[in-house]
C-alpha cells in the first residue's frame, strides 16, 4: 500500500511539473504571437504613412526620398509613444490609481490632442537650434542629414525601450542632428555653447525632479502620514496638495503645452496658477471633507483621495508630451519635405495636417503596441509606487519646468519624471533609516515592544533598499551616453546614405 501511494506521487509530481512546463510553453508562444502582431501592425502603419506622403506631399521630384522619410518620421514618432510616454502615465499605474489599459487610452487620446491642437502650424527644423542651417550650402545634404537624424533617433530610442531605459527622445534627435551636421559640414556647424546647456540639463534635470518630489513626500508623510488622526489631517492638507497641483499643471499647460499657439509672459502664467489655485481649493475642501467621511484611520484611506488628481495629471502631462514632443518625429520630416519642394534649407517650416497626422497618431500607436513595458518599468520596476509617492511625482514634473522656464535651463521631461521617482524612493530609503516619527509608530503598531527578529522591526526596516539599483545604474548610463552614441550613429549612416545617393 505504502509502495502504491508512493508511485502515486511520483506520477503526480511528474504530471505537474509536465504542466508547469505546458503553461510556460503557452505563455512563450502567446508572448511571441503578440510581438508578431505588433510589429505587423506597425508595419501597416509605416506602409499607410508612405501612401499618405505620396498623394499628399505634393512633391514631383525626389518623391522616393520624401515617401523614405515619411517612413522614418512614423518610425520615429512609434518609438517616441513607446518610450517617452510611460512617464507621463507609469506612476500612476504603478500607484494602482490607474489600469494599465486606462492608462493608455487616456495617454492615446490626450497625446494626439496634444499633438493636434496645440502642436503647432510651425515647427523648428533643427532641435534645439544646436546647428546653424544656414552654414549648410546643399540642400541635398541637409535632408541626408535630416534623414540620418530621424533614423539614430529612432534606432536609440528603439534600442532603449527594448532594453527597459527611459531616455530622452529630445535628446536623441539633438545627438542625431548633431552628429549628422558634424560629417556634413564640420564641427563649426554645432553651437557649442547650447550642446553645453544642454549637457547641463542632464544633471539639473533629474536632481531638481527628485529634491522637488522628496520634499513634497517628506510633507506628506509628516503632517498627514505618520500623524494619529490621519483623517482629520488629510481634511486640512490634501485640498491644499491638490490646489497646489491644479496652480502647478495650468502653469505648466500656459507655459509648456500651449506654448507653440500661445506665449503669456511671466505675470499672466503666475496669475493663471493663483486663480486656478484659489478655485480648485475653493471646491476641494468640502469634497475632501465629504469624501473623507466613515474612513478609517489607515493609509489605505488615504490613497483614494488622491487617485482623482492622479488621472488629471497623467491625462495633462500627455496632451503637454503631445504637444511638445511630437516635433522631434515631424520636425526633421517637415525640414526635408520643404527642401524637396523648394529647394532651400529653412530653420522654421509650415506643417502639413497629413504630416501632423503621422506624428499624433504614431505616437499614440507605439503607445499601445510597445508602451507597457516602459510603463511597468517607470511605474512599478524602479521602486513601489502608491498614490501619495505617484502624486508627488507628477507634481514634480510640473513644478520643475515652471523652474527651469523660469530660469531660462533646458531640461529634459524624461529626465525630471524619473528623476522623481528616484527622488522619492531614495527619499523612503533615508526616512526608513533616520526617522524617529516613523520608528516610533512602528512601534506602537507592535504594541509597543519592538524585537530584532519582528520582520516589521525597525532595525530591520532601516536597512532595506528600496530602489533597484540595476535599474538606477542602467538608465543613468543610457542617460549620459544618449547624445554621443547618437551623434556616432548618426554620422555613420549619414556617410552611408551619402554613398548611396
Amino acid at each position: 500500500m505504502s509502495e502504491q501511494n508512493q508511485n502515486t506521487n511520483l506520477v503526480k509530481r511528474s504530471l505537474d511539473k509536465d504542466l508547469e512546463k505546458l503553461v510556460h510553453v503557452e505563455a512563450a508562444t502567446r508572448s511571441v504571437s503578440g510581438a508578431i502582431r505588433s510589429h505587423g501592425i506597425a508595419v501597416i502603419f509605416l506602409g499607410l504613412s508612405a501612401l499618405i506622403a505620396s498623394v499628399f506631399a505634393g512633391v514631383t521630384t525626389d518623391t522616393a526620398m520624401v515617401i523614405v522619410a515619411a517612413i522614418l518620421g512614423g518610425y520615429m514618432a512609434l518609438n517616441i509613444g513607446a518610450n517617452d510616454v510611460a512617464n507621463n502615465v507609469g506612476p500612476a499605474v504603478g500607484s494602482r490609481a490607474l489600469t494599465l489599459v486606462g492608462a493608455l487610452v487616456i495617454a492615446a487620446v490626450f497625446e494626439s490632442a496634444g499633438a493636434l491642437i496645440a502642436g503647432g502650424d510651425v515647427v523648428n527644423t533643427i532641435s534645439k537650434g544646436i546647428i546653424d542651417p544656414s552654414l549648410v550650402d546643399d540642400a541635398s545634404v541637409f535632408v541626408l542629414a535630416m534623414m540620418a537624424a530621424l533614423i539614430s533617433a529612432a534606432l536609440w530610442v528603439n534600442l532603449a525601450t527594448f532594453t527597459g531605459a527611459p531616455v530622452s527622445t529630445t535628446h536623441s534627435i539633438v545627438g542625431g542632428v548633431m552628429g549628422a551636421g558634424i560629417a556634413a559640414v564640420g564641427f563649426q556647424l554645432v553651437n557649442w555653447g547650447t550642446m553645453g546647456a544642454i549637457a547641463a540639463s542632464w544633471v539639473i534635470s533629474p536632481l531638481l525632479g527628485g529634491l522637488i518630489a522628496a520634499m513634497f513626500l517628506a510633507f506628506i508623510k509628516i503632517n498627514i502620514i505618520y500623524q494619529p488622526d490621519k483623517i482629520a489631517a488629510a481634511r486640512r492638507w490634501v485640498p491644499m496638495l491638490v490646489a497646489i497641483m491644479a496652480g502647478a499643471f495650468a502653469c505648466y499647460l500656459s507655459i509648456k503645452g500651449l506654448k507653440r499657439v500661445w506665449k503669456p509672459d511671466a505675470t499672466t502664467v503666475a496669475l493663471i496658477g493663483v486663480i486656478v489655485f484659489v478655485a480648485i481649493w475653493a471646491v476641494m475642501h468640502p469634497l475632501i471633507r465629504r469624501q473623507s467621511e466613515g474612513m478609517e484611520n489607515r493609509n489605505q484611506s488615504l490613497r483614494k483621495l488622491f487617485r482623482i488628481p492622479l488621472i488629471c495629471s497623467a491625462a495633462l502631462l500627455s496632451f503637454a508630451h503631445g504637444a511638445n514632443d511630437v516635433a522631434n518625429a515631424i520636425g526633421p520630416l517637415a525640414a526635408i519635405i520643404n527642401s524637396a519642394q523648394f529647394g532651400e534649407i529653412a530653420g522654421k517650416v509650415a506643417v502639413p495636417t497629413w504630416i501632423m497626422l503621422i506624428g499624433a497618431f504614431g505616437i499614440s500607436l507605439g503607445l499601445f503596441l510597445y508602451g507597457p513595458k516602459l510603463i511597468r518599468m517607470v511605474g512599478d520596476q524602479i521602486t513601489k509606487m502608491n498614490p501619495m509617492r505617484a502624486y508627488c511625482v507628477a507634481l514634480s514634473a510640473a513644478i520643475t519646468v515652471i523652474i527651469a522656464s523660469w530660469l531660462g535651463l533646458p531640461v529634459s521631461s524624461t529626465h525630471i519624471a524619473v528623476g522623481a521617482v528616484f527622488g522619492v524612493g531614495f527619499f523612503r530609503e533615508f526616512y526608513t533609516k533616520r526617522s524617529k516619527r516613523r520608528r516610533d509608530m512602528v512601534s506602537r503598531r507592535n504594541g509597543g515592544e519592538v524585537t530584532q527578529n519582528a520582520p516589521s522591526a525597525p532595525e530591520t526596516l532601516r536597512h532595506r533598499k528600496l530602489v533597484r539599483r540595476s535599474h538606477f545604474l542602467t538608465i543613468v548610463a543610457a542617460w549620459i551616453i544618449t547624445v554621443p552614441a547618437t551623434a556616432l550613429l548618426s554620422a555613420t549612416v549619414f556617410f552611408a546614405l551619402s554613398l548611396v545617393f
